[in-house]
């Protein structure tokens, strides 16, 4: 297994340092940073309005296969996972607590981002040749753009459905096995349980995705959010502390690896990325999918995905993790704590015995994830190969979550994931960036007094 996980990353790690090195992450900040200056701060402006239209009631007439609020948990099912957990951890194992600081800074910005995704997804969305609505950045380009930039289409659905099986299945599936390996349960045990779990729901299709995030994603985050803050009132004096940190530590150009400044800016832009996934381009597959006659509001309702994934649970775990200073525990090789175990040991320290509430979190973030992403995967599949692809994909998903579950390695899984993310993100924020006039137009002329 060691040979295995070297070779692959012999393999990997030249190519993610030319598609997820620094020019990519400024890509999508300057992305970001366009996209919000252009709008007048509107998403900031109007988070209260993104959150009203959540809870308002579909038009009877609206076009669409899934409610405004089930698009909306069905995007958070697929960025509501490790990445909120693991990835907040390693975020900090590497480069520090200041690295949290720049996960906020790119998730500001990111909330323009997503709204630009939704909305261009949901204004160029197509029907399907059984009357479903079908959308993201592969419409987005093509229907957008123009014919002549179909190849650029492709290329975001090939990079997206390979891109599903890092970071939305193999990924997730290692760490939830991980995990329970760490209680005793074989990893095999693992990956096959999840595996038969995960097939239940998507062979029912985005209906049946929907309906089982719409249930899981609130009540998981709910209680995920009451746990930390259980643990936060408990080490409470060291709240204000623990800010200071992050702050400090931001700006000190001192990342825990041992790396300079911009390793902590690196570390905290690649893992708030991972973790919310603006401008990835996946969750306008979802959006697109939403009942809706108006893509401005369906912006507003994606918009709060960012606020809600990074804003606040990666910010409560982050605050566990640096309240409890967990971040500068030892394993027995002398080699400080990262992903799960060091949430785990977080948890434990912060409030003895809580630390099975970061597993429990991670199995039905995971899970949500793996269910989310598989609506992704399978859209960019169709979109390549046509309605006959579905089964085989689906049956490939599952098997892919018994493998990664067994044979995952955390160099490997990690640095594979990244770098497809890399490639799929690429596409998708060039097409935002050439058709950010449609966002600011639609936004203008929306009357956000409705």
């Amino acid at each position: 297994m060691d040979s295995l996980d070297t070779s692959i990353q012999a393999i990997n790690n030249p190519i993610n340092g030319l598609v997820w090195g620094w020019p990519t992450v400024l890509l999508i900040a300057l992305t970001g940073i366009l996209l919000m200056v252009g709008l007048g701060f509107m998403p900031l402006r109007r988070l209260g309005y993104g959150f009203a239209m959540l809870v308002r009631p579909s038009e009877a007439d609206s076009e669409g296969e899934i409610t405004p609020f089930q698009a909306l948990m069905t995007s958070l099912s697929a960025t509501v996972g490790t990445g909120n957990i693991a990835g907040v951890a390693g975020a900090i194992a590497l480069g520090g607590p200041g690295a949290v600081f720049w996960m906020w800074v790119i998730a500001v910005f990111g909330t323009a981002t997503k709204y630009a995704e939704a909305v261009l997804a949901v204004h160029f969305r197509d029907t399907d040749e059984h009357g479903h609505y079908v959308g993201g950045p592969m419409y987005y380009i093509r229907n957008g753009l123009g014919a002549g930039w179909s190849w650029m289409a492709g290329l975001f659905a090939l990079f997206g459905m390979l891109a599903g099986f890092g970071i939305g299945n193999g990924v997730q599936a290692f760490e939830v096995s991980s995990a329970l390996e760490a209680a005793g349960i074989p990893r095999l045990l693992t990956g096959i349980v999840l595996g038969v779990l995960v097939f239940a729901v998507v062979i029912g299709g985005i209906r049946r995705i929907a309906q089982a995030a719409s249930t899981l994603v609130p009540l998981m985050s709910v209680l995920y959010i009451g746990a930390c803050l259980f643990v936060l009132i408990a080490n409470a004096a060291a709240v204000p502390e623990a800010f200071g940190t992050i702050f400090g530590n931001a700006f000190s150009g001192e990342a825990a690896a041992g790396g300079a400044f911009g390793q902590v800016v690196l570390m905290g832009f690649k893992r708030g990325i991972f973790s919310n996934e603006a401008g990835l381009g996946s969750a306008p597959i979802a959006h697109a999918a939403a009942k809706t006659d108006d893509p401005v509001r369906q912006g507003t309702v994606a918009m709060l995905g960012t606020f809600i994934d990074t804003l606040v649970i990666c910010t409560m775990t982050a605050l566990v993790i640096i309240t409890t200073q967990a971040h500068l525990l030892m394993n027995n090789a002398g080699e400080r704590l990262s992903g799960s175990t060091l949430s785990i040991a977080a948890f434990d320290s912060g409030l003895p015995g809580s630390g099975f509430v970061v597993t429990a979190g991670l199995i039905i973030f995971a899970f949500t994830t793996i269910l989310g992403w598989s609506f992704y995967g399978e859209r960019c599949t169709i979109y390549l190969f046509g309605d006959g692809a579905v089964l085989p994909f689906r049956l490939l998903w599952v098997a892919m979550v018994v493998f990664a579950s067994v044979a995952g390695t955390s160099g490997a899984i990690w640095g594979v994931a990244d770098t497809l993310n890399g490639l799929m993100a690429l596409p998708n924020l060039i097409a935002l960036l050439l058709l950010s006039g449609t966002v600011f137009k639609l936004t203008r002329s929306y009357n956000f007094s409705d």
